[in-house]
């Protein structure tokens, strides 16, 4: 995993299906993620417990770091490289504390700048804001503003966006400071997940040249 964290994290649905979950998870992990965050929040925990795993396993043949949302304690048991807590999870200094210096801490910072900067003195390892469209997976989450991104820079810490991202979005998020780009739906129900991978990579400007790769050309 390179540092810092630069690229798309993607965040799987709340899919009790396992096999479409890997099946669609290893597409997109083929066309380049840097992180990939475990999360259902509907599963009962012998599936969560059997997902995560099954992702470890996956993660590990692509060399991608997997976080699991809300659950050191399950992070640890599967190997896990960190954890993504939210608003109402267990706080950051207390996972730090139980998960060791060399785990990824993330924190759900939604629209504000106080929260990060708490976040930051815990021991977070990075940062997220958002949303900054309509999600389908949260919709009544507060929007963010661009400008958060830019005014996170000074905490120090790689910040991810997310929150209703699409190909359209996204490169003005980057320009603006985000160093993540955190996707679900976008690229689960897309119909080539890989190809929604690498739309979203385009953002950056240092994949465009591994993307351009990937595309078919013309004979």
């Amino acid at each position: 995993m390179s540092s810092p964290l630069r690229g798309v994290y993607l965040i799987t649905p709340d899919l009790g299906d396992t096999s479409l979950l890997l099946e669609r998870t290893r597409l997109a992990l083929s066309a380049g993620v840097v992180l990939l965050q475990y999360r259902n929040k509907v599963a009962a925990m012998q599936l969560r417990a059997y997902q995560a795993l099954a992702l470890a396993e996956l993660c590990a043949e692509f060399k991608v770091a997997l976080i699991v949302n809300d659950d050191p304690e399950l992070a640890m048991r599967v190997g896990a490289t960190g954890v993504h807590l939210g608003g109402d999870d267990a706080g950051v200094k207390l996972a730090r504390e139980r998960m060791g210096p060399a785990a990824l801490v993330g924190a759900s910072c939604y629209a504000s700048i106080e929260r990060a900067t708490q976040a930051r003195a815990d021991g977070a390892s990075y940062i997220a804001f958002g949303a900054f469209a309509a999600s389908s997976t949260k919709p009544l989450a507060k929007r963010a503003e661009v400008t958060l991104l830019r005014d996170a820079r000074p905490l120090g810490l790689p910040i991810v966006a997310i929150g209703g991202l699409t190909p359209e979005l996204a490169p003005s998020l980057v320009a603006a400071g985000a160093d993540l780009l955190a996707v679900i739906t976008s690229v689960y129900e897309a119909a080539d997940p890989a190809a929604a991978v690498r739309a979203l990579r385009l953002a950056f400007p240092e994949f465009q040249g591994d993307v351009d790769a990937h595309q078919p050309r013309a004979v």
